[in-house]
């Protein structure tokens, strides 16, 4: 053996070596420094790609279809497409509840909150699970019908069939986009350019905002494409993109400030100054008006700046209307244990989408709203799973003036956690949308409430007699301006009648998919008369609805601005016209399936009536 091959063996192992440590711990610049060996076809090696489709449906904030179901259901997209490439409205996808602007211009509609950041635009999500983690290169995201609402697509650390619970969960933005206009209501596969990300995952995110959409959007499948192995750079990914660095640097500066809370805040840190310069000049008054325009990151990282600035920043007038939803990622025991002090004042708190996978305990929850639930009079908890019966028992307890509550999607809290609520005495309006309320409690809840204004019941499965509910509800629940009872399975004639001759000032009233509901009991006709104010009604598939219901609303609802009667068989070009000439105020009529209405009669009332969007759904 010659004597300079043991050298020559030791050097090339040394040089492995080194670019084994160079690929570990490569940094982004380097990274990019090997995009002229991509272009030139060198690629480094790669794991070969794994490509699944979701194994289960973890969570979602809203459907169309029914709890008891899978037509039109979040649960479709669990598996392989069932429709795509084919476009249309089809069963058999995935279908949130609402679309376009429609549910913010009816009486229903509650009034946003300020200081959103302007990056956020969601406005539903769904999470799916996949049977392996992987480290992500694409997603593709099936869409059949009406595509363009997916905004944002986050990775999750955590797998939710590891049996060791993470301390940490941390959640990364894969893709980010405001709403934007699709042309087309085509079938078509979505996959954007994903940023590369430091874990694996087999938990995916989609947000969703439809405000731009014509109608319903649905999605069929979501497929993820990873590798097992940590690649050293991936085709699929914006690494290359010098614009995303901008964006990687704002989304650490905007984790920063909700994860450090109790740094960003602490006044330990702050330099003596002995001027604050033009500041001290103006009134305490006008820094605050300025401040009130910034969202919670900026108020945490200008508290930094000053002693001043950070007695403005914690101002307990500076949250009375406060958020946290757009930062639902980040918001923990710590966030709250260090707004706490900050929040003595505020009256509107939203904490919807928060606290979920142990973010947020009872203790934490408890102590911050024994703080800060005093001066509440809006509370929002949408989808908040983190909430029992103790959190309810809290709430009841030290928000005695609370008249908001927003419990929607949250079903996993306890059937006898409901009870609770009969004690908020003040509270106008209730949503209880996809919750185990049971028919006990909102009896319960119908007869201490008397002030209940606006009320929502959709899809809420465990009440078993609706027509008692109803009958409830007109006597003593006399100031009911909008009602949802969307898919409520058993309400009949009797509870329609008790319900408007109850509730006279009724404006919206939701019996979309009521199936016990039959025109041939007058039912429809006497809501017509009883209820002149109706401005929104949804009759959606109910077959029964015929033209002599259609002309009792002409002749006595000409307030009404939106109606669907999707699915009816009994309704004729005619009495839409009577409708359409009658309600002046009237811009959505939803007359999908509807089998004596076809497109030629759509195009001609489109004609004639330019004020009115017609919706007519197809399937291809």
């Amino acid at each position: 053996m010659s004597p300079a091959f043991p050298m020559l063996t030791v050097l090339s192992m040394f040089y492995y070596i080194c670019l084994r440590r160079q690929a570990r711990t490569a940094t982004r610049g380097e990274q990019m420094n090997n995009r002229r060996a991509i272009e030139s076809n060198r690629t480094l090696p790669i794991d070969v790609e794994l490509v699944q489709y979701a194994k289960e449906v973890l969570d979602f904030s809203s459907h169309y279809g029914s709890e008891n179901s899978m037509s039109y259901t979040m649960w479709n997209l669990a598996g392989t497409p069932n429709v795509y490439p084919s476009s249309g409205d089809f069963t058999q996808t995935a279908v949130f509840r609402t679309y376009g602007t429609w549910w913010e211009m009816c009486p229903s509609a509650r009034a946003p909150f300020t200081r959103t950041p302007p990056d956020f635009h969601s406005q539903d999500y769904v999470e799916l699970a996949f049977e392996e983690q992987v480290y992500p290169t694409a997603i593709r995201v099936l869409e059949t019908y009406h595509p363009g609402a997916v905004i944002r697509i986050l990775a999750c650390s955590a797998s939710p069939y590891s049996q060791n619970l993470s301390t940490e969960v941390r959640w990364e933005t894969l893709w980010s986009e405001p709403p934007s206009k699709v042309n087309s209501s085509q079938a078509r596969q979505f996959m954007p350019s994903i940023k590369q990300i430091n874990f694996p995952t087999n938990l995916i995110r989609l947000e969703i905002n439809s405000s731009l959409l014509d109608y319903y959007t649905e999605l069929d499948a979501v497929v993820l494409h990873g590798l097992r192995e940590r690649p050293v750079l991936s085709h699929n990914t914006s690494v290359i993109d010098m614009n995303d660095l901008g964006n990687d640097e704002d989304e650490e500066r905007n984790s920063c400030s909700m994860d450090s809370l109790n740094k960003q805040f602490s006044a330990t840190d702050l330099r003596e100054w002995t001027t604050n310069g033009y500041f001290d000049k103006l009134p305490y008054e006008l820094i605050q008006l300025v401040l009130s325009h910034l969202t919670v990151p900026d108020l945490c990282r200008l508290s930094q700046t000053c002693k001043l600035l950070y007695q403005h920043c914690c101002d307990p007038l500076q949250y009375i209307h406060l958020s946290l939803q757009p930062y639902w990622a980040r918001i923990n025991d710590t966030a709250l244990e260090h707004l706490q002090s900050r929040c003595i004042l505020v009256q509107w708190l939203n904490l919807s989408w928060t606290g979920n996978r142990g973010a947020i305990s009872l203790s934490a929850f408890s102590r911050f709203l024994k703080v800060c639930g005093s001066e509440l009079v809006r509370l929002e908890l949408s989808c908040s799973h983190f909430l029992n019966e103790a959190c309810l028992e809290v709430i009841a307890e030290t928000c005695l003036n609370l008249q908001e509550l927003n419990l929607s999607s949250c079903d996993k809290l306890p059937p006898q956690a409901f009870n609770h609520i009969a004690k908020l005495h003040n509270l106008t309006r209730l949503i209880l949308y996809r919750t185990k309320v049971e028919q006990t409690a909102l009896l319960s809840i119908l007869n201490f409430c008397s002030e209940l204004q606006h009320l929502s019941l959709g899809s809420c499965v465990m009440i078993e007699d609706y027509d008692t509910i109803a009958s409830m509800m007109g006597a003593k629940c006399k100031k009911l301006r909008t009602l949802d009872l969307w898919r409520c399975k058993n309400i009949t004639e009797n509870g329609i009648a008790e319900l408007a001759t109850g509730c006279p000032l009724l404006e919206e009233l939701d019996l979309g998919w009521c199936p016990t509901l039959q025109s041939s009991t007058g039912c429809f006709a006497k809501l017509a008369r009883k209820l002149p104010n109706l401005q929104k009604l949804f009759l959606t598939a109910n077959r029964s609805v015929c033209d002599s219901d259609i002309e009792e609303l002409a002749a006595n609802c000409t307030n009404l601005r939106q109606i669907d009667i999707l699915g009816t068989r009994m309704v004729s070009p005619a009495s839409l016209r009577k409708l359409l000439e009658s309600c002046k105020e009237l811009s959505l009529l939803d007359v999908s399936f509807c089998s004596q209405i076809d497109n030629r009669v759509v195009l001609e009332l489109n004609a004639n009536f330019p004020n009115v969007l017609i919706k007519k759904s197809f399937t291809q």
